[in-house]
């Protein structure tokens, strides 16, 4: 494991790249975002302000735009920015996952009372939902697969339904890989979503005849990415905001809790110092990032301190001691998930043992061992593969490394 020397990230991070000076990449592209001039950022702000006047003339929808929102931070900043500050009309559109956590329904329902605008929520049967965190679980070690998915169809799905050009998502990702510069004007695109939101899979991957997670077509009608002949008839486009306006969560949560009464968590997450991210899914703090602990041997305290870092809210020092304290935490929400699918704890491990990264695990004594970034090595549990499982794995691992 190779860390970066300024954030807490591990080399493996969405392949991450270490410069001579041992700084990656992510930091690297903070720091020309960080450099951009306020003029620069005017600039980008008027650009903004031209795409909507022409959004606006071309008079084909009743709606401004699509803002695809889960109820969480970005998305009241979506929604302050495009209703407050603009004076749009936008659509609200939701995908539930059926995992809110109650801070997250009161600030996704909320939504409609404090902005004018009309909300749109969807959410597949529960039944499915259980079938697919099953069956993404088995397929990728990602529960979570369908809320990927929802996130980034449904929305599209609405804005062709109803007509809307415009969509306007929240986050570039360039703060979690550095893949995009301040002159990056990224919109959102179809290989995006197949690339990296869905894994390269898609609805029809799902479908099966597995006498337990059995999925029809009709099932995953919702996951059904539009044609590209809809897309282009309704000239839907996504934008991300983040292109245009400093993007900075902590002082989004300052805005949005004492403009509109946003609520972050009331007591303390355990795999993650704050409180104020992913309400709107207990796995994406839970046994979601627990399985990214598995695999890749970070966690989310490791994502949080990385950005916290970079913003200036906490050294490096104070980043390290949050990845020691929560990244390799087994929470309660593994438990609770276990129960929701229907799942054995032997069966989970003896899973989620198959996805874990060979350039990161070894084998030590018949438990998983990985470097650690404050130095040494630990062992994070017993090994549960089998012994050909094993061999296996280990000629996967001396594979890499001859690679590397």
């Amino acid at each position: 494991m190779k860390y970066c020397e300024r954030c807490v990230y591990p080399k493996v991070s969405v392949n991450l790249e270490l410069d001579s000076e041992g700084v990656c990449s992510s930091c690297r592209t903070f720091e020309k975002f960080k450099a951009t001039p306020s003029q620069i950022w005017e600039k980008k702000k008027k650009k903004f302000e031209e795409i909507i006047a022409n959004s606006k003339k071309s008079g084909v929808s009743n709606y401004d735009c699509v803002i695809p929102v889960s109820g969480g931070k970005d998305s009241y900043f979506q929604a302050h920015v495009i209703v407050s500050e603009f004076g749009l009309k936008p659509l609200l559109v939701t995908y539930h996952g059926n995992n809110y956590l109650p801070e997250g329904d009161y600030n996704r329902d909320r939504m409609r009372q404090v902005f004018d605008a009309d909300h749109l929520v969807f959410g597949p049967s529960v039944e499915v939902l259980k079938k697919l965190n099953r069956i993404g679980f088995k397929k990728m070690g990602d529960m979570n697969w369908h809320a990927h998915c929802g996130i980034v169809t449904y929305p599209i799905i609405a804005a062709v339904k109803f007509n809307i050009p415009l969509i306007i998502w929240g986050e570039v990702a360039w703060d979690i890989s550095g893949m995009f510069d301040p002159d990056d004007f990224v919109e959102f695109s179809a290989r995006v979503r197949h690339e990296h939101y869905v894994r390269g899979y898609e609805w029809s991957d799902m479908v099966n005849n597995d006498p337990k997670d059995r999925l029809t077509e009709k099932d995953m009608l919702w996951a059904k990415y539009p044609s590209d002949e809809e897309i282009l008839k309704v000239g839907a486009r996504g934008l991300y905001i983040g292109n245009f306006f400093r993007w900075d969560p902590n002082n989004h949560v300052k805005l949005v809790q004492k403009k509109y009464g946003w609520k972050a968590k009331e007591g303390q997450f355990e795999r993650t110092y704050r409180k104020f991210s992913n309400l709107d899914d207990r796995y994406e703090n839970g046994a979601h990032d627990l399985m990214k602990f598995i695999k890749f041997g970070y966690g989310r305290a490791s994502d949080h301190a990385s950005k916290d870092i970079r913003d200036g809210y906490m050294t490096r020092e104070q980043g390290v001691a949050m990845v020691k304290k929560y990244d390799h935490v087994i929470s309660k929400d593994l438990y609770y998930w276990l129960e929701y699918v229907g799942m054995s704890e032997k069966e989970f491990w003896r899973i989620a043992d198959t996805f874990r990264d060979p350039r990161v695990w070894r084998i030590e004594s018949g438990q998983w061992v990985k470097d650690n970034i404050w130095g040494g090595s630990s062992a994070y549990g017993p090994v549960h593969l089998n012994v050909k499982q094993i061999k296996a794995y280990k000629e996967r691992q001396k594979k890499i490394n001859r690679i590397i």
